[in-house]
């Protein structure tokens, strides 16, 4: 019999943090315990409260262990959750392929290839996992391609406007910094393991202040709070850099030898005076002044920028507007200075390897399919393609829908026209899944997903530079299979000849770490990955990247002498890039369409923050009852103001309403909010009283760049319901 072991895997959940996690598994291959790896520089031993108890995720008995088809006659639609099953019928592994493959052909012989979506995002971020053999089976075929924009191309098209790479700070230099800035970052609930290095550097000295329209848990233990309106934050640094470069804060020397287009910024700033940005922001200007002071006087200081400000409509420019204020005082050129959005640059992967964009011309098409954004999932399944012009065509409607990674009845905007595209009883529906979600809610066939425990992969980071090797500590459950494993056989299955749908784990290991090739089609070694191979992973377990100034003694500072990937060779206020395609070169603040300031707001007078839980992974986790009970979902945070002006006293039942939905929820008047701003969490629409969640309010309406989601530009109102209406509320579901 086996002895017990530890077996090194990493949290392949959505989080900057790609934890090390040490899985005990005992000697009937049970796993019994997980815990954060103690000689993991970043993870340092513990883990977030929703991996603590993973293996209540692992062993639930609600996970979904076999292939199931939907039962011959029932219909599509909402199922009360742990009832599923009564309308699902287990099947074995060869009749789904063989079923899948089948219908796949006969669609794509029907409509065409492209009439076939994938739909993915990072339900997993280990590199196999998220795109490999999924990518190679839609190319070969011939599917439609997925616009994967949900949640962080417009903050990284931003960042890569302003330096050409995603790069930043290092997680573990802002134990060095003095000043610290969570623009928009609930460090404390969704990037916890930077959270010890900022009291690090809060008991040396140093100042945390959280800019955010909510008052989250870092918020509540920050040094100061200021609460902004929702959708303007371009405003707020625009703002900050004209006082720098009035009162002569900013760093001369850097601008003048590592910027590019300073001139045009200083003029164009001069309209966002302190009052004027007050006026925007809800900010007083003393304030506004203050923070540019302290922000230029407090020698090295950080900005923890994370992705909230980029969902809404004037979100890319706003990333970049606080993306160029390192680069403005010179913060680059110091130990724990900077900034950090993602630093998933730096680990330079194969990708075309991996997911082989060359087999698009074996496919039917012999060319690339379409795109199809991710975030407009509604109108793809609703209208794409049901209107055909001459010379306008957008391709044929969407028939089929291959949904892994994902809980898009949950997670997408407009949540009422994906749901009314999922209802079609002629889009064929297939959902590889953990558990039976809202998204298998619709499916004709659901296949059973592994858990990061249970399969082989590796893994970088948007938030560290360790690339780490995550072993498979457990067998799958039931019949569980991972999505590397799911798209090879449907790749063989659909008679598929290329000796690619037969690599194994190991050997996409091995093309994901080979050297990219040159233009010139020689390969070209990545200096920070020199040395790495899958041997030594394996070995290791979790590897540094190899920076060339820590070779030498050094520290790793991005940016401070240089090495942008910029057109111009340096940091840019001004993109020329941005102005040939017909945007703003310089950012400049607009009202998003949908707020206060933007339209007419007299039917729907509140701005609604559709926030993202602390205690789950987006919808992941929210099913287990452990969850759910550090969350208390069902809530929306009030204003006392506006509470009262509505007659709503806190616990009363609410709904939040506009023109494209509402959602039922238990008014909360804490001081979370300031006055016109309300709030929700997301949960499972078949969690939600009423059946639906905060996304049945946001707009498909998307971003100035990056073509990502404006969830944040959403207006609403709130009514108290009456006492008859609060008495017949759908029950909760068991």
């Amino acid at each position: 019999m086996p002895e017990p072991r530890t077996v090194h895997t990493v949290c392949s959940h959505d989080c900057p943090d790609s934890c090390a996690v040490l899985v005990t598994v005992d000697e009937l291959g049970k796993a019994t315990r997980v815990q954060g790896d103690p000689a993991h520089p970043v993870t340092r031993g513990f883990l977030c409260g929703k991996v603590a108890k993973y293996l209540d995720r692992v062993y639930s008995p609600s996970r979904l262990l076999y292939p199931m088809r939907r039962r011959e006659g029932a219909p599509k639609g909402r199922m009360p959750y742990g009832r599923e099953a009564d309308v699902f019928e287990r099947i074995g592994w060869d009749q789904a392929l063989d079923l899948i493959a089948e219908r796949l052909r006969l669609i794509s012989e029907e409509y065409g290839p492209e009439s076939i979506l994938p739909y993915s995002y990072a339900g997993t971020i280990g590199l196999l996992g998220y795109g490999s053999m999924d990518r190679r089976f839609f190319h070969r075929l011939g599917a439609s391609r997925l616009d994967r924009t949900i949640c962080s191309t417009t903050g990284g098209d931003a960042l890569v406007s302003v330096y050409g790479k995603k790069l930043g700070t290092d997680t573990e230099h802002f134990r060095h910094a003095r000043y610290i800035i969570a623009w928009g970052a609930n460090i404390h609930g969704n990037n916890v393991h930077l959270w010890p290095f900022v009291e690090e550097a809060r008991r040396h000295g140093a100042k945390l202040v959280v800019i955010d329209p909510y008052r989250t848990r870092t918020a509540r233990t920050a040094d100061w709070h200021i609460p902004i309106q929702p959708g303007t934050d371009a405003a707020l640094a625009l703002g900050l850099m004209r006082i720098l470069i009035e009162e002569g804060l900013y760093d001369r020397e850097y601008v003048a030898e590592h910027t590019h287009g300073f001139e045009a910024l200083r003029d164009h700033v001069q309209p966002y005076t302190p009052e004027h940005v007050a006026g925007l922001t809800g900010i007083a200007a003393a304030d506004i002044e203050r923070l540019a002071r302290e922000y230029a006087a407090s020698v090295p200081a950080v900005i923890r920028m994370n992705y909230g400000i980029q969902r809404s409509q004037n979100g890319g420019t706003a990333a970049r507007a606080v993306c160029m204020l390192p680069a403005l005082i010179g913060a680059w050129k110091h130990l724990g200075g900077g900034l950090q959005l993602s630093t998933s640059g730096a680990f330079a992967f194969n990708n075309a390897a991996l997911e082989r964009p060359d087999l698009m011309l074996a496919s039917p098409l012999q060319r690339p399919a379409r795109i199809v954004n991710m975030s407009r999932l509604g109108h793809a399944l609703t209208e794409l393609g049901a209107s055909q012009t001459e010379g306008q065509a957008d391709g044929p409607p969407v028939k089929a829908l291959l949904v892994y990674n994902s809980n898009p009845a949950a997670i997408a905007p407009n949540q009422n026209a994906v749901v009314r595209g999922l209802m079609r009883s002629d889009l064929f529906t297939v959902v590889h899944e953990q558990f039976f979600t809202d998204t298998t809610d619709y499916a004709d066939i659901v296949l059973p997903a592994t858990t990061f425990l249970e399969h082989k992969d590796i893994q970088g980071a948007y938030g560290h530079y360790y690339l780490q090797m995550s072993e498979q500590a457990i067998a799958p459950l039931g019949e569980a299979r991972s999505n590397v494993w799911l798209f090879g056989q449907l790749g063989q299955r659909m008679g598929f000849t290329e000796s690619c749908f037969r690599d194994t784990v190991d050997d996409l290991i091995d093309q994901a770490l080979a050297p990219q090739p040159r233009a010139n089609g020689a390969p070209a070694a990545d200096p920070t990955r020199d040395g790495i191979t899958r041997e030594k992973l394996q070995a290791e377990k979790s590897i540094r990247l190899q920076f060339a100034a820590e070779r030498t003694g050094g520290f790793f500072l991005p940016f401070a002498n240089g090495g942008f990937a910029t057109p111009s060779g340096k940091a840019e206020f001004y993109s020329s890039a941005l102005a040939a395609q017909g945007l703003e070169p310089l950012p400049a603040f607009h009202p998003p369409d949908e707020s206060r300031q933007g339209a007419d707001s007299h039917a729907f007078p509140l701005e609604f923050l559709p926030r993202k839980a602390d205690n789950y992974m987006n919808s992941t986790f929210a099913n287990l009852p452990g969850h759910q009970k550090m969350e208390s979902p069902g809530l929306v945070a009030m204003h006392a103001s506006d509470a009262s002006a509505r007659q709503i006293r806190d616990a009363d039942w609410v709904e939040v309403y506009n023109a494209r939905g509402k959602i039922l929820l238990r008014a909360h008047i804490d001081g979370s909010v300031t006055p016109g701003v309300v709030a929700a969490s997301l949960n499972w629409n078949k969690l939600s009283r009423g059946g639906s969640n905060v996304n049945a309010l946001t707009s498909e309406r998307l971003t100035d760049l990056g073509r990502g989601p404006t969830f944040y530009s959403t207006l609403v109102e709130v009514r108290k319901l009456t006492p008859d209406e609060a008495q017949n509320l759908f029950p909760p579901i068991d």
